[in-house]
């Protein structure tokens, strides 16, 4: 069994995954901004972290040990077309989907190649490979965790970490409908809005998604490095890929 940290564990995939991980033998330590947020999850450590802060990312590590898994939960997202979303909202996006990954994932590497062992699971998203509208902002920030993600699995894999990203689709995990939304009814794009049901169609559940990452640790090293999440990111990636690159590809028919 595993010791695995886990951020953005206070709800959703985070919370589910660091649940069904404990009941599985392995030993979790959950993290969160707010760590009262952590109150009655059932894990074997609950510590404060704000993976955007660099200060508490240091304090938190020193807290948690030798970590065996990183599990880099954890993640926000914004509605907003790309001609008009804030550049302050893009930019608290990246820092928090790429920057707290990649700050996280920085401070655990160390003590990982040390051991000449450990793994790295990134929480991504179909969205990593394809657009949607709307949601373009999230999805450049899941391009640019997968591009770092990539390129990490190629450089420490002679150290023995091994590296992998979660796809899942829609989520029924409450996230979307905390998204942060730039477009009012004055914002030209704003009839697009009502038109993103067909693409959180038959979303995947948490439960789901913590099965994949269990699976993926079981697996270790013989995971493979980009982990879809259930038949629909399955045929949506699949299609992605045989789609050719000259013109935008969409998942799903969309008319406005």
């Amino acid at each position: 069994m595993a010791r695995v940290l886990i951020t953005g564990a206070s709800r959703g995939i985070g919370k589910g995954t660091a649940t069904a991980l404990q009941a599985q033998g392995h030993q979790v330590i959950a993290t969160a901004r707010d760590v009262s947020m952590l109150d009655g999850l059932p894990v074997a450590r609950k510590v404060q972290l704000d993976v955007t802060d660099q200060a508490s990312v240091d304090q938190a590590l020193a807290e948690a040990g030798p970590v065996d898994v990183l599990l880099s939960n954890a993640g926000a997202t914004v509605r907003a077309p790309i001609e008009t979303i804030p550049l302050d909202a893009l930019s608290g996006l990246f820092e928090l989907n790429v920057f707290g990954a990649l700050r996280v994932a920085q401070g655990v590497l160390p003590q990982m190649r040390e051991r000449g062992t450990g793994q790295l699971i990134f929480m991504s998203s179909v969205l990593g490979r394809l657009v949607i509208p709307l949601i373009g902002a999230y999805s450049a920030s899941k391009h640019a965790l997968e591009a770092i993600a990539e390129t990490l699995a190629v450089e420490t894999r002679p150290f023995g970490v091994s590296v992998h990203v979660v796809q899942p689709p829609a989520v029924s995990s409450g996230g979307a409908e905390r998204a942060e939304v730039h477009l009012d009814d004055s914002n030209p794009y704003r009839p697009l809005l009502d038109r993103l049901g067909p693409f959180r169609a038959a979303p995947v559940s948490v439960e789901e998604v913590a099965g994949v990452v269990a699976t993926a640790i079981a697996e270790g090293d013989k995971a493979p490095f980009r982990i879809p999440v259930g038949e629909s990111a399955t045929t949506i990636l699949r299609a992605r890929k045989a789609a050719p690159d000259d013109a935008p590809f969409l998942a799903a028919p969309l008319e406005w």
